[in-house]
């Protein structure tokens, strides 16, 4: 019996003058005997698993700070970029693969075995891990010595800051440069025939960049000033005798010896490097001649 044929059956029964004497509860007696309250009981007190909020996570762009950081002055001084305090085995997050542990070199004077307690805890965690050590006190040179070694056995990154403010800023810099590639810090190759010419040829004793310009653009080519002499090389401007002679005796120096310095050797090895095979010839501008038959260094082109 449904809860409206119930409550249908109730006031015919009573009448339409009639006063009715139940109860609430005697009128919605029936009700658990219904469908509609077997489906309300099927229905879980709880939220759905898959209706839930998720769980906050921290975010990327943040330092994550260990709880037990809490009152380190350094972090009133992080403002470039944001941290936020979460349960992590280092000190400090910079990143997914680099963290920090934090030191005083006050405190470790204190207590030495607490940095080796830490190390132990962090294991192999993490690919960049930084020892961020302040230093406090006014002799630190017998404690950097020890650190120094710890740092090389553990596989540290030791970095030293004379402040808190100067610690904070260490720890901003890892952050802000997490996903930077390293263009800034790696040695720039030179792809232009021209210019690895001038390099090569500037890593001879007293050779400057404008010399080497000048060579490339009297001579033409590596092949034209290996076949010069040291009268022709000395003609050119700001070239005189001392540098003419001094190229001319790199240059045609065996390779074969062992003696000389060891620039020397290294320039030569460089210059035959730089341009062996189909790259010895260069295409120049010679531009027009000097009074002394030399060109100068403007007419270079690559």
């Amino acid at each position: 019996m449904s809860c409206k044929n119930s409550l249908e059956s109730k006031n015919e029964n009573d009448g339409p003058g009639g006063s009715s004497t139940s109860n609430f509860s005697s009128a919605f007696g029936a009700l658990k005997d219904t469908t509609v309250y077997a489906s309300a009981q099927d229905v879980p007190s709880g939220c759905p698993k898959d209706l839930q909020l998720p769980t906050r996570l921290p975010s990327k762009n943040s330092i994550i700070v260990s709880s037990r950081q809490r009152g380190n002055p350094l972090l009133k001084h992080i403002r470039n970029v944001p941290y936020e305090y979460g349960e992590i085995v280092a000190d400090y997050l910079m990143g997914a693969t680099t963290c920090a542990v934090f030191l005083s070199m006050r405190y470790h004077r204190l207590n030495p075995q607490y940095i080796h307690e830490r190390l132990k805890l962090l294991g192999q965690q993490y690919q960049l891990r930084v020892l961020l050590l302040q230093i406090d006190v006014s002799d630190p040179h017998k404690e950097l010595q020890q650190l120094s070694r710890v740092s090389v056995m553990a596989d540290l990154t030791l970095m030293l800051a004379w402040s808190a403010e100067e610690a904070a800023r260490v720890l901003e810099v890892y952050k802000m440069f997490e996903h930077k590639p390293p263009d800034l810090i790696m040695e720039r190759q030179h792809t232009s025939t021209t210019l690895r010419l001038i390099e090569a040829l500037t890593s001879v004793h007293r050779i400057s960049r404008p010399d080497a310009m000048t060579l490339l653009s009297n001579f033409g080519s590596l092949e034209g000033i290996v076949k010069a002499s040291i009268q022709e090389l000395s003609t050119c401007p700001g070239i005189g005798p001392q540098k003419a002679e001094k190229l001319y005796s790199t240059l045609h120096m065996p390779y074969a010896k062992q003696g000389g310095s060891t620039a020397t050797r290294l320039a030569t090895s460089a210059i035959s490097h730089a341009f062996s095979g189909k790259e010895k010839q260069l295409s120049v501008n010679t531009g027009k001649k000097t009074s002394d038959g030399c060109a100068g260094p403007s007419s270079v082109t690559s």
